[in-house]
């Protein structure tokens, strides 16, 4: 395995240009082996030149001591060993400076041009050398060998570290690529983790005000009417005992129908549930299971959801509590979508329960239009008969009734308009592609 970008980073402690401490003991103990070299060989460079032994050896330690300097110039260590070529010394700086200068990220045509001065040195100063111990008569290999024993010498000296350092500097060159996109993948990684979150909690919130917008369409409209029938119940219990017997069964019918929606919500959210199994799942975002869950609710009330045809049946239970509806319809009436009916009848649901909350005993007019590639509504109420007590039966309000028309209508691409009228009254008007 790799470290990652920051890992590297947090690695380098070496000293000076040192990326690690083990690198600078490496470098330190090759400068010491090249040095102690090239200062024994200084001895006989001393003796050939006829300068003083001190004079020889003194140069040959410091010319050898230029490996330490190997990773930060690798050009001069590679100059320094072609320099003291001719006074046969600095092999071992040769041979590490050009597999150190090979791994380096170096243009090519230098590395090239540095290995072929220092092969052509290496060549130049074995053939005179050998050339000079065949004519002492040190040799008797003939003519032939000096030349092979030159190219030999050289090759033997250049190409291996050449290449090897060509290989481990490719070889570096890739880890160094692979740790790069390690950190770009991991940084993805982080990013995806992140919007998986985001979209995870906006999932969650979404999921929450369609909840609450669901619960309050299906319990407002039952309990108002229930709190409506309640109150004439109360007034009328004494004086017409037939008439509080029927407000008494009807109270009971609502408050059933009430209990049989909600166990159908109830039912929605457990459907959402099983989908997770109930809990997270290994390996499954958490996005994705508030999406199924999502989706599997919306299925669920699509399906069992109120449609368009109801709308009589809910205009009537308007009617039994005491309100003055009018329905009229235009257009030929056909059916549409689920969530289309659906969003449509709740419009009207929730407006209907609003002039129950604030102008009890107005006059009410739903209207119904259905068009080439729309369907319309509006419910409007006249100004109730007696202003400042709407609320008789103290229905409270949350305020939360028109918020949630409009989320409905806007969800469907609809255009969703509420308002008070010149007349005192309140309009309440949706249009909904069919679409």
């Amino acid at each position: 395995m790799t470290t990652t970008g920051e890992e590297h980073a947090r690695g380098l402690t070496g000293p000076w240009w040192w990326a690690r401490w083990r690198s600078a003991v490496l470098d330190g103990s090759l400068a010491l082996a090249s040095a102690v070299e090239c200062g024994a060989e200084g001895v006989s460079f001393a003796r050939d030149a006829g300068i003083p032994l001190w004079v020889g050896v003194l140069f040959g330690v410091i010319a050898g001591s230029a490996l330490l300097v190997r990773r930060q110039w690798p050009i001069a260590v590679v100059l320094v060993a072609i320099a003291i070529t001719p006074a046969q010394m600095g092999f071992l700086m040769g041979v590490v400076g050009l597999y150190t200068l090979a791994s380096c990220e170096l243009p090519r045509r230098i590395i090239g041009g540095l290995a072929g001065m220092s092969l052509l040195g290496t060549m130049i100063v074995t053939f005179v050398r050998v050339r000079q111990s065949t004519a002492r008569g040190d040799l008797t290999l003939g003519d032939w060998f000096v030349p092979f024993a030159a190219v030999t010498t050289s090759l033997g000296l250049t190409a291996p570290p050449l290449l090897f350092g060509l290989y481990v500097g490719a070889r570096r060159r890739l880890m160094e690529s692979l740790r790069e996109r390690a950190d770009s993948l991991e940084r993805e990684l982080q990013l995806l983790a992140e919007r998986a979150e985001e979209r995870a909690e906006w999932a969650r919130g979404e999921e929450r005000t369609r909840i609450a917008r669901e619960m309050h369409d299906v319990v407002a409209h039952r309990v108002s009417l229930m709190v409506v029938h309640a109150a004439a119940l109360q007034a009328v219990a004494r004086k017409d005992p037939e008439k509080a017997v029927r407000n008494a069964a009807l109270v009971g019918d609502m408050g059933r129908q009430a209990l049989t929606e909600l166990r159908e919500m109830l039912g929605v959210l457990r459907a959402g549930e099983d989908v997770a199994g109930g809990r997270p799942v290994a390996g499954v975002p958490l996005a994705a299971v508030g999406e199924a869950a999502a989706a599997a609710a919306s299925r669920a009330v699509a399906e069992d959801g109120p449609c368009l045809s109801e709308l009589d049946e809910l205009i009537g239970q308007s009617a039994a509590a005491g309100m003055v509806v009018e329905l009229s319809v235009m257009g030929e009436v056909r059916s549409y979508a689920a969530q289309v009916e659906q969003t449509a009848y709740r419009v009207v649901q929730e407006a209907l329960t609003n002039v129950h909350k604030h102008a009890a005993g107005a006059k009410t007019h739903v209207r119904l239009a259905h068009r080439v590639s729309e369907i319309a509504m509006q419910v409007e109420n006249e100004a109730p008969p007696e202003p400042g007590s709407a609320s008789a039966a103290r229905l409270p309000s949350g305020g939360n009734g028109l918020v949630g028309m409009r989320e409905r209508v806007a969800a469907l691409g609809g255009v969703f308009v509420s308002g008070p009228t010149d007349a005192g009254g309140f309009r309440v008007s949706a249009v909904i592609p069919a679409a």
